[in-house]
């Protein structure tokens, strides 16, 4: 919980429905259901869309990436900038809800608290 943004019901939710977090780094979005898949077919190209995982876990994580890219300056520039580049708006949080998991699991991993100049 020392990551700003997330409070004991996002840290519950997380640790008891993913607990993978702290040892695949690479999949934790997949099992969350935050990696981007394509769905190209005929004229429809380029669109990425979210799908699958663990839904309890992804709805909780995306409340807190709307949290944090409000009140945690690191991820509030992280999502200006995705909007100055002229992402959606959902797209950016979606992005902010999967730095929000590498991050933590990272600190999980390295038995750490929040450290705000690492990220």
């Amino acid at each position: 919980q020392s990551f700003h943004g997330a409070g004991p019901v996002f840290s519950h939710t997380v640790l008891a429905l993913a607990p993978e977090i702290g040892q695949q780094r690479r999949e934790i979005a997949a099992l969350a259901g935050l990696a981007p898949y394509d769905f190209d077919s005929g004229t429809f190209k380029g669109r990425r869309i979210i799908w699958g995982g663990r839904h309890a876990v992804r709805r909780v994580v995306y409340m807190a990436a709307l949290t944090a890219s409000r009140s945690n300056p690191v991820l509030k520039a992280f999502h200006q900038r995705l909007i100055a580049k002229g992402k959606e708006p959902k797209v950016a949080l979606v992005a902010v809800a999967r730095k929000i998991l590498t991050i933590l699991s990272a600190m999980i991993q390295n038995n750490e608290p929040w450290n705000p100049n690492r990220s």
